[in-house]
């Protein structure tokens, strides 16, 4: 076979039906759903599905009148639909990368631009980031994820974990931060002056501030993040 024929590219990049797990990375950006029931996804980010999937978004009846109305107050939030049924679901978005997570009663903290899927059995809570919210173009949210089942995150390149600790605070570009452990409370540090209006400042005029015991993660990548709208 022809190293560079139709077939030979056929084989290198044809689907693994090895693979029975609930997620699987068919390619580190291609996130396969081996689906028999319902898992949560961010909307837009069905690229494929093979078997009989139906897809919904979001309804007030199934995320509760408190994560809707935090949504409505600040116009932040991310959009969610229920994929329901049996078959194989592939998921992408943007071509970013995706890491898999196995929560096991544990909680973690992800941007909702980053959030691309979990199970129904992972808990979800949205987080307003009140003081930077008008700060940064379209704002920012955050997704409080808890409990036990898969969570699949994007990002732009290869990420980076570091440490926090209470001796070592860490310092994030808001655009580049892309989760935390969910004990951790950012704070914002701000260095906006007359400079900053006119163009002349470092750009880099808001940062997270994380300090205690944990972790971040952040890709080589600002992502501007416009605010998304739900319908009920």
């Amino acid at each position: 076979m022809s190293e560079y024929s139709l077939q030979q590219f056929i084989v290198d990049t044809k689907e693994n039906e090895q693979k029975n797990e609930f997620f699987v990375l068919e390619t580190e950006r291609v996130l396969e759903v081996n689906l028999q029931g319902q898992v949560w996804a961010k909307v837009g980010t069905m690229i494929s599905y093979i078997g009989d999937i139906k897809f919904e978004r979001e309804k007030i009846s199934e995320q509760g009148f408190g994560k809707m109305f935090k949504k409505a107050l600040t116009g932040e939030g991310t959009a969610l639909m229920k994929a329901t049924g049996n078959g194989k679901l592939y998921l992408a978005d943007k071509g970013k990368k995706i890491t898999i997570f196995n929560l096991d009663e544990e909680m973690l903290t992800v941007n909702g631009n980053n959030l691309l899927a979990f199970e129904p059995t992972v808990q979800w809570d949205i987080r307003l980031m009140r003081k930077i919210s008008g700060m940064m173009s379209g704002g920012l949210f955050n997704v409080l994820l808890e409990g036990k089942g898969k969570v699949a995150i994007t990002t732009h390149f290869e990420p980076l974990t570091l440490k926090v600790t209470k001796e070592r605070p860490i310092f994030t570009d808001p655009n580049s931060t892309v989760a935390w452990s969910g004990n951790l409370t950012p704070e914002f540090k701000t260095d906006v002056n007359i400079r900053t209006f006119i163009g002349r400042g470092s750009g880099e005029s808001v940062q997270m501030k994380f300090v205690g015991e944990g972790f971040v993660i952040v890709q080589p990548f600002e992502e501007i993040y416009m605010a998304t709208t739900t319908t009920t």
